[in-house]
Order: structure tokens, then C-alpha cells, then sequence
């Protein structure tokens, strides 16, 4: 979902914009996992800790970012290093926007977060091309075959079978293919677009007065998982399931 938000911001051009000019943002759940403690590192470290659960983020300072961020404010977004397992003491500034694109493997997981989004988008991905980017990804990041295997067979894919895969009931719009399903991808940038232009449909001014409606609609043909949300023209496009 990660490649699809920034297919977005390609398109819509805000890529090249100065960040604090930004009108659309990418912001990422990986950004709020849990401060780990001494014993839950060590594991880490040897990937014997579960990234993949919902008690591995910091769902409360998520929701109070997310709220800040939907009221205009500008916000510090904590940095995660996935080297060493831990929070930085550098943070991001994160300047207001109209539309932020939030992503992650289980933004639907916590109601009181589901609940703040207006457009819940779902990627759905091939599970052998999930594992296959998981492998390319974390050898970047220096970790050996071995481990990620056994990382993946114990962890991620239980994890997602458990608490991401059920998520999905919760999306508004279902995308098969992920960032190769350009259909879908340029009619959610219109969409955003609309907004930017101040063209909200009746379902966005519905959800604003507390009558929202769902409507789910897969693309063509068909796992991760994506949203919007929105107060007043501020609208947040979420997208979850990339593996830790």
C-alpha cells in the first residue's frame, strides 16, 4: 500500500512539492510502533518479537496525531528505526494538509482510529508477491534469508491471517493488484482531487454531520489495506498491510 500512496502523490504532483506546501501527505503506522523494552529488543533483534500485532504500535499517541493533524495543527511524527528496533529521538514535523494518505498493516484494527476515516481503502495484494518484497526489503535492511523466513512463516503471515485480513470487511473500496490496477488508482485520484477542488460528494457531507454511509465496491477483479479521512475540507487517504 505503500507503493500505491506514492503512485498517488506521483500523479497528483504533490511529490515535487515542498513538504510544508504539501496540499496531500503520506503518513505511515510504521511511524508509531511501541517504545520496546530491554527483554522485547533482544527478541527483535534475533526476530523473535511479532511486529505484525496490534499491541506493537502505540495506538494512543496514532489516534491523538491523527485527531491534531485532522484539527490543522502541525504535529512531530516519531521516527522508527527498523535497523535497531527503536524510536529515535529525532521526530518529522508533519505541516497541515488537505489530504493525508495514511497506510499501514492494521489502520482498521483499533475502532476509535477506523473510526476517524472517511474513505477506507483495502490493497489487495498476491500473497507470494508480499513475501517476495518482505524478502527484498528486509535484506536491505541487513537482516539475513534465514531469519526473515522464519520470521514470515511464525509471525506475519499468522498475523495477518488473524488480525489484518479481517479488516478488510471494514473497507469502503477494495483495490486488487495493488499500484498495477491503474484504474482504480486514477479514479482515487480524482477523487482526491475533488476534494482539493472543493467538489465534496454528498456521502463526505453526510459523514461530516454524523450520517455517513458505507458503500463497498471492489475494482475490477481482485492482502493489505488503505482510508480518507475528513474534517471539513481536511481529508485523510488510508491504506494498510505492509508486513514490519
Amino acid at each position: 500500500q505503500s507503493t500505491v500512496c506514492e503512485k498517488i502523490m506521483e500523479l497528483l504532483g504533490q511529490n515535487e512539492v515542498d513538504r510544508r506546501q504539501r496540499k496531500v501527505l503520506i503518513l505511515s503506522q510504521d511511524s508509531f510502533y511501541a517504545v520496546l523494552s530491554a527483554e522485547q529488543q533482544a527478541k527483535a533483534l534475533k526476530g523473535q518479537y511479532n511486529f505484525d500485532h496490534p499491541d506493537a504500535f502505540d495506538n494512543d499517541l496514532m489516534h491523538t496525531t491523527l485527531k491534531n493533524i485532522v484539527e490543522g495543527k502541525t504535529v512531530e511524527v516519531p521516527t522508527y528505526d527498523f535497523v535497531t528496533h527503536s524510536r529515535l529521538a529525532e521526530t518529522t514535523v508533519v505541516y497541515p494538509a488537505d489530504v493525508v494518505l495514511f497506510e499501514g498493516i492494521l489502520v482498521f484494527y483499533n475502532q476509535d482510529i477506523r473510526d476517524m476515516f472517511h474513505l477506507r481503502l483495502f490493497v489487495d495484494t498476491d500473497s507470494d508477491v508480499r513475501l517476495s518484497r518482505r524478502v527484498l526489503r528486509d535484506m536491505k535492511r541487513g537482516r539475513d534469508l534465514e531469519q526473515i523466513l522464519t520470521q514470515y512463516t511464525t509471525f506475519v503471515k499468522p498475523a495477518f491471517e488473524e488480525f489484518c485480513l479481517p479488516t478488510k470487511k471494514y473497507a469502503d473500496v477494495i483495490i486488487p493488484r495493488g499500484v498495477d490496477n491503474m484504474v482504480a488508482i486514477n479514479l482515487i485520484v480524482q477523487h482526491i482531487q475533488d476534494i482539493l477542488n472543493g467538489d465534496i460528494c454528498k456521502w463526505q457531507r453526510g459523514a461530516m454531520n454524523g450520517h455517513a454511509r458505507t458503500y463497498k465496491r471492489p475494482f475490477p477483479e481482485p492482502t493489505e489495506s488503505s482510508s480518507v479521512l475528513a474534517a471539513g475540507k481536511r481529508s485523510h487517504l488510508e491504506s494498510s498491510s505492509r508486513p514490519h
